[in-house]
């Protein structure tokens, strides 16, 4: 988006690699530490805004995941705090801010193909994406509600190779980040409700809402999530 010319305001919980982006690109991007657990979340996304001269598309990219077998307590509470509780804090603020300035705007967020249905060794991963994803609908219906002009566009990519996957472990239908990232820019651009990345994906999803729980749970989810 920078590259294209627009202002963008990047946020993150460490800046090494958002002040690279703005050295490479000093004149349209601005960024801030952020941490989305914390409860000044929405106060230094304010400050951002400010920074970049207001807001049309807001970006959640910000989630966790690790395959939990064992279920640890506190690495499921982190997944959750994360995913569920950091998502709808970060939001609602992008909500709040284009409903009380009477703004048309966009909120773009990556949820999940995992949102589909729950997989096993990742229990608080695939219920945090449903979340989500359930999230974004009761919005759109407040804002439809309320008489807002607030699209929205819900993310749902399978695997894609960054730093959260396992070296050396193959993932189904893995796809590389540049390769993902077009798909999902073109996304925004068109604004879609909801777009599964890639055609892959989109045949297995549509194929998973048709398995009923009692077949679902019988399933070895060692072919789906790359064990």
């Amino acid at each position: 988006m920078a590259a294209r010319g627009f202002k963008v305001g990047v946020a993150a919980r460490r800046t090494e690699a958002l002040e690279h982006l703005k050295t490479h690109n000093p004149d349209n991007v601005e960024y801030m530490a952020i941490d989305i657990t914390r409860s000044d979340a929405p106060e230094r996304l304010s400050m951002l805004i400010d920074l970049i001269g207001g807001m049309d598309v807001y970006f959640h990219a910000a989630g966790i995941g690790y395959d939990n077998p064992d279920l640890k307590p506190a690495r499921e509470a982190e997944i959750v705090n994360t995913n569920s509780c950091g998502f709808a804090r970060m939001v609602s603020a992008a909500y709040r801010y284009f409903r009380d300035n009477g703004a048309r705007g966009h909120i773009a967020a990556v949820t999940s193909v995992a949102g589909t249905n729950g997989l096993a060794g990742m229990a608080a991963y695939s219920a945090s994406k449903r979340m989500a994803q359930t999230y974004l609908v009761a919005l759109e219906q407040l804002s439809r509600n309320e008489g807002c002009k607030i699209a929205f566009t819900d993310i749902r990519p399978g695997w894609i190779r960054t730093p959260l996957l396992h070296d050396g472990t193959k993932y189904p239908f893995e796809m590389t980040l540049d390769y993902a990232v077009e798909r999902i820019v073109r996304a925004i651009d068109r604004k879609n409700r909801v777009a599964v990345i890639d055609w892959r994906w989109r045949l297995l999803v549509w194929l998973w809402r048709l398995v009923p729980d009692c077949i679902w749970t019988r399933i070895n989810a060692g072919i789906m999530i790359g064990r």
